[in-house]
């Protein structure tokens, strides 16, 4: 919906990952190469652990791309299989001719005999274990008597464990000790640092076609860099909401109100910015005597509640609205845009209160377009209208329907 706003040709923050749009810096390009070069060199079980929504996904669809094409990349998705059923997995995954009635020794010769097969043809096998923190540590047993599959020289199976802080917490049991040696590498994520961030959001918006100036404003890359702990995919859902945020806004610059509308759409709650402008006026006020401590934090809340207008609210929630109601709505009422002075008072009326979630408006060239709720007849939006407080009566509020509105 934004997209022809910001001049974008595809959505920039997906949370899906999307090989095209990995970000090399923060070492994000220097673990891929280490994996690449770990893999290609057999060595054995690998380790890769980061936080939820660190970026653990992306490289592991990334390290399969960059392995040449004689690697057969493995994917374990399931990683809360039995011990009884991780090697069918592997072996189903390898297409090989096994049955849910052969039994462990069977499953392991045939694998055994197919992986001997590949490396005489020089080729290897990588299984990747994803959400490795999830997997029972019997599971995790046996998958270190794989890595004994070997010939003189090389291992015949690769293992690379994707997991989150967790699994190192798993991996300390006594029982499987011998696993946690058999790790040649340990490879962690750490989350994004402010200047990461910034780099971030422009690499991301350009690779999407963006060729203007930057676009989040420092103070709201501050603001995102603490809502989100530095974690991609945080990253990625706040901006990608900010963006739509600032188109409601008809800007082109995303600003901390931006990123706080985007953070409580998410359930995450935003930290409280003191404007350098407010903090010096507030001290001149209790320098004054204007303004005494004790009442600073009602005060300033009353006054930091109208940084973000019901008007803005109204406009954000509205493009949100019209990407998935196709029914009835009422349209209550049609305002000049130089009357917007009044818009903004008639949504903060006491009778309008009530009503304001479902109230939702947009802009033509001439006029805000008020619109009141969702109907799936005509019946009951008929019903609603006479419900109406007088203030929305007196401009004889009519059905539309919302595909006329989109």
């Amino acid at each position: 919906m934004y997209y022809e706003h910001f001049g974008l040709k595809y959505p920039p923050f997906k949370i899906t990952p999307d090989t095209h749009l990995f970000y090399s810096g923060a070492n994000r390009g220097l673990t891929l190469d280490a994996l690449v070069y770990a893999v290609k060199s057999g060595e054995g079980i690998i380790k890769v652990v980061g936080e939820v929504g660190s970026g653990k996904t992306m490289l592991c669809r990334m390290l399969e791309e960059k392995l040449p094409k004689e690697i057969e990349v493995v994917y374990i998705a399931n990683p809360r299989l039995s011990a009884e059923m991780i090697l069918h997995a592997i072996a189903l995954e390898m297409r090989l001719a096994v049955t849910p009635q052969d039994n462990r020794l069977q499953v392991m010769n045939i694998l055994h005999a197919k992986l001997l097969e590949k490396h005489a043809n020089r080729q290897q096998v990588v299984v990747f274990v994803e959400e490795a923190q999830g997997m029972p540590l019997e599971t995790l047993e046996e998958i270190r008597l794989l890595s004994n599959l070997e010939t003189t020289r090389n291992k015949l199976l690769q293992i690379v464990l994707f997991g989150q802080p967790e699994l190192d917490v798993n991996l300390s049991a006594t029982s499987i000790r011998q696993l946690k040696e058999r790790i040649t590498h340990n490879i962690y994520l750490a989350a994004l640092k402010q200047d990461n961030i910034q780099e971030y959001l422009q690499f991301r918006l350009h690779a999407v076609g963006y060729r203007g100036p930057p676009i989040f404003s420092p103070a709201a890359v501050r603001l995102l860099t603490k809502i989100s702990n530095g974690l991609m995919r945080r990253i990625n859902i706040l901006a990608d909401k900010a963006l739509l945020a600032a188109f409601a806004d008809s800007t082109h610059i995303i600003l901390p109100k931006h990123i706080c509308l985007a953070a409580r759409d998410s359930g995450l709650p935003c930290p409280t910015q003191f404007n350098r402008k407010v903090l010096i006026i507030i001290i001149f006020m209790i320098l004054s005597g204007i303004l005494i401590p004790e009442s600073l934090h009602t005060w300033y809340n009353a006054t930091s509640s109208q940084i973000t207008s019901p008007l803005q609210q109204r406009l954000y929630a509205t493009k949100k609205w019209l990407l998935n109601q196709q029914y009835y709505t009422i349209q209550v009422m049609q305002i000049k845009i130089d009357k917007t002075e009044y818009l903004q008072y008639l949504l903060n009326k006491s009778e309008i209160q009530p009503l304001l979630n479902d109230l939702y408006v947009y802009r033509t060239d001439l006029h805000w377009e008020i619109m009141y709720g969702e109907f799936v007849d005509t019946k009951t939006a008929m019903t609603a209208i006479v419900n109406l407080p007088e203030v929305l009566h007196r401009n004889k509020p009519f059905l539309r329907k919302i595909i006329d509105v989109k």
